[in-house]
């Protein structure tokens, strides 16, 4: 009796089973349906990149920290200069010195979620917002 010949037959059917497993579980397009979780410090605003790295956010000039990373809808890395000129919505994070380092284009699901930074700035305060504290930055 040859029971060798059995084993290798089991290894190769578990080894199928958990390769096919792995690619189900971590496809694209698995990854396409589950929701980015943002950090909290994350706020809203419109980007345009003008001169790398030179942007604009909500019409304020801003500027991309050296190791600035910009991710697209896919999640995927997206280069600086591939968007000159194009207004994006994005969620994005500013380091200590105050240069933007992370920023995530949103999808459109993602941009129905309510988020910080959209808020419209003005240069006068209103007779009625007398009892507010004020929320200039």
């Amino acid at each position: 009796m040859n029971r060798c010949l059995q084993m290798p037959l089991l290894r190769l059917l578990t080894m199928l089973a958990v390769v096919f497993l792995w690619t189900s579980i971590h496809s694209p397009a698995a990854a396409q349906t589950m929701p980015r979780q943002f950090p909290p410090a994350a706020k809203r605003g419109t980007m345009v990149v003008t001169a790398p790295p030179q942007v604009l956010i909500n019409g304020a000039v801003a500027q991309l920290s050296p190791g600035a990373r910009i991710r697209g809808v896919t999640n995927m890395m997206v280069m600086s200069a591939s968007l000159v000129g194009s207004s994006v919505l994005v969620n994005y994070v500013r380091d200590p010195l105050g240069l933007v380092h992370e920023v995530w284009i949103l999808s459109e699901q993602e941009a129905q979620e309510k988020r910080d930074g959209m808020e419209p700035v003005r240069n006068f305060r209103f007779g009625s917002d007398a009892d507010k504290t004020k929320t200039d930055n």
